[in-house]
C-alpha cells in the first residue's frame, strides 16, 4: 500500500462526520484538526432541530475537555480556527438526506465531500428495538443513499463493532456480513430486515392500541429487541442492529463505492492522545469496575478461558484515519469493502489480572462515599479482593444464596407477621436485586466471551503502510505496545474516576 504521508493526504480534504457528539467521533474530529490544520472542512452532522441548536450542541458537547490540547496548541485563535474548519449541521441520520433541510447546504456537501465517516450509533445493549433499528440499521442505509450523491466521494468509513459476529467462539475472521446471514447459520430462522421493520411497526401499533403507558411501551420494545436478537444468535439489540446495518451497506454499496468498516471490540479510555485516560460514559467493563470501586463487587464471574478484548479509543481513531487515507488514495480493484478488527485479543490479550488491577488501584485510591446527613465529607470505601466465580451459573447461585434468599425470607416474614407494614421497604429491596441480575444478563456475552478476533487485515495495514518515525508515533495502533497493568492502574481507572465516576 503506497502512502507517503497520512498528514499530507489529509490536506484540503472535506469530511462529513455523523454521530459527532459521540466519544469516538470527538476523538476523530480533534485528531484531524490537531494534526492537519489545512483540512478544507469538517461537516459534523448533529441531531438538532435547527442550525443554532446544532452549533450549541457542538459548543456544549463536542469542543469541551477533549479539545484541551488543541486549544493549547492554537492559543487565542483556537475558536476562530475551529469555526473556520468546522460546520455543525442540524440533521438526523434516521431520515432521508440525513434530515438536512437546507437545500443549498446539501448541494454544497454533495459537491465538496471527499469522505463520509459514519460514527453514529445507539450503543445501549437493551435499547428500544424501534430506536435501535432506525439508527443502527436504517441509518446505515440512509448514509449509503446520501453518499452516492457526493460527486467527489472517495470512500465511506463506517464504525461498527467486533461483536457483530454474535455468540461465537474460536478465531473470528475479518469477513463482511452477507444479507440474511446469522450466527446460528442453517439452524437459524430466516433473517429479513424488511420483515423486522414490519414487526417493529406492528408491535408499536399493538401497544398503542392497548393504550399502555410510555414506560410500559419502552419496556416492551426493549424486551422485543432482545427477543429478536437472541432468536437469530446475537446477544443483544445493539450488535444485532449493527450487524443488519453492515448487511444493508454491503447490499446497497454498488460497484463504484469504497467502504472501510472498522470493528473495534470494547473501547476504553485514551492511551496517550489527546491526553491519557480521557473517556465519556460507562463502557462495558466499566460498570463492573464502578460497582467494585463502590464496594459492591463482592463476587465477579471470570472464566480464565474467556477473552476480554479491549482497545483504547485513540488507537481505534488512529487505525480509522490510516485506513481511510490509505484506501481513499488506492486504485479500485473491484473488491472495495475493507474490514478491520481493531482488537487486542490476537496480538496482546488481556488476562484475568484485570481483577487484580482494579483491586490494586482502589485499595490504594479508595473512592469516597456520599457524606452522611449533617456531615460535610464522606468516608473512604474499603474494597476486598473479590470472590472469583468461573461461570454465570456459579455466580447466580452465590447471588441467590447471599442476596435473593434473604430478601425472599424477609418478604415472607413481612406478610406473615406484619401484613403490609413494611411492604414498601421490601418492594424496594426486591427491585434492587433485579438490577444486578439484569446487568449479568446483558454483560455475560462480553465477560465470558470465548472468541478471538483475527486482526490480520489491521496488522497488514500497519506493516504495509510504511510511515516515517514521526507519523508512526502519531498514528499508533499496535496493541502490542500496551502494558495492560500500567494502562489500567495508571491511566484507565484514574480516567474513569476523574471523568465518569466523579
Amino acid at each position: 500500500m503506497e502512502l507517503n504521508s497520512v498528514v499530507e493526504s489529509l490536506e484540503n480534504q472535506s469530511i462529513l462526520v455523523t454521530g459527532a457528539t459521540g466519544f469516538l467521533a470527538k476523538l476523530f474530529v480533534e485528531k484531524l484538526l490537531r494534526v492537519q490544520p489545512n483540512l478544507k472542512q469538517l461537516y459534523l452532522l448533529i441531531r438538532a432541530p435547527n442550525s443554532a441548536s446544532a452549533s450549541q450542541r457542538f459548543d456544549n458537547e463536542v469542543s469541551g475537555e477533549v479539545f484541551r490540547v488543541l486549544r493549547a496548541k492554537n492559543g487565542v485563535r483556537c475558536n476562530t480556527f475551529v469555526s473556520e474548519k468546522v460546520t455543525p449541521i442540524a440533521g438526523d441520520m434516521c431520515l432521508e438526506n440525513l434530515g438536512i433541510n437546507d437545500s443549498n447546504l446539501i448541494s454544497k456537501i454533495w459537491k465538496e465531500v471527499d469522505v463520509v465517516a459514519n460514527f453514529a450509533a445507539t450503543t445501549k445493549f437493551d435499547e428500544r428495538y424501534d430506536d435501535a433499528i432506525r439508527t443502527n440499521t436504517m441509518g446505515a442505509k440512509h448514509i449509503m443513499e446520501f453518499s452516492k450523491k457526493c460527486e467527489m466521494l472517495k470512500l465511506i468509513l463506517h464504525i461498527s463493532t467486533a461483536y457483530v459476529c454474535g455468540e461465537k467462539s474460536g478465531l473470528l475472521l475479518e469477513n463482511p456480513l452477507r444479507m440474511g446471514e446469522t450466527p446460528k447459520g442453517i439452524n437459524s430462522p430466516e433473517l429479513d430486515i424488511e420483515v423486522e421493520m414490519k414487526l417493529v411497526s406492528g408491535r408499536l401499533n399493538e401497544l398503542k392500541a392497548n393504550q399502555v403507558s410510555q414506560k410500559e411501551e419502552t419496556i416492551a420494545m426493549k424486551e422485543f429487541g432482545l427477543e429478536r436478537a437472541r432468536l437469530f444468535g446475537w446477544p443483544n439489540t445493539y450488535v444485532f442492529t449493527k450487524a443488519m446495518g453492515e448487511m444493508i451497506m454491503g447490499e446497497s454499496k454498488g460497484p463504484d463505492l469504497k467502504v472501510v468498516i472498522l470493528r473495534p471490540p470494547i473501547v476504553t479510555s485514551t492511551l496517550k492522545e489527546p491526553f491519557p485516560g480521557w473517556i465519556e460514559g460507562v463502557r462495558t467493563i466499566d460498570s463492573i469496575i464502578l460497582a467494585y470501586g463502590k464496594g459492591k463487587g463482592r463476587c465477579i464471574p471470570a472464566n480464565p478461558q474467556a477473552v476480554v478484548d479491549v482497545i483504547p479509543g485513540d488507537m481505534v481513531v488512529n487505525a480509522a484515519i490510516v485506513a481511510m487515507v490509505c484506501h481513499a488514495n488506492q486504485t479500485s480493484n473491484g473488491d472495495d469493502t475493507f474490514i478491520y478488527h481493531t482488537s487486542s485479543s490476537a496480538q496482546a490479550p488481556l488476562s484475568t489480572k484485570l481483577i487484580h488491577y482494579g483491586y490494586n488501584y482502589f485499595s490504594k485510591n479508595p473512592m469516597v462515599s456520599p457524606p452522611a446527613k449533617g456531615k460535610s465529607l464522606g468516608k473512604p470505601i474499603k474494597v476486598s479482593y473479590p470472590i472469583i466465580l468461573p461461570s454465570v451459573t456459579s455466580f447466580l447461585l452465590f447471588f441467590y444464596v447471599t442476596c435473593v434468599l434473604p430478601i425472599k425470607v424477609m418478604l415472607l416474614l413481612n406478610s406473615v407477621l406484619f401484613g403490609d407494614y413494611f411492604h414498601d421497604i421490601c418492594s424496594i429491596a426486591e427491585r434492587k436485586i433485579k438490577l444486578p441480575l439484569r446487568m449479568i444478563e446483558l454483560y455475560k456475552p462480553y465477560a465470558l466471551f470465548k472468541g478471538i478476533f483475527d486482526n490480520s487485515n489491521t496488522e497488514r495495514l500497519r506493516m504495509e503502510v510504511r510511515l516515517d518515525e514521526a507519523e508512526a508515533n502519531t498514528f499508533y495502533f499496535d496493541p502490542k505496545c500496551i502494558n495492560w497493568e500500567d494502562y489500567f492502574v495508571n491511566v484507565h481507572i484514574p480516567g474513569l474516576v476523574k471523568y465518569v465516576f466523579k
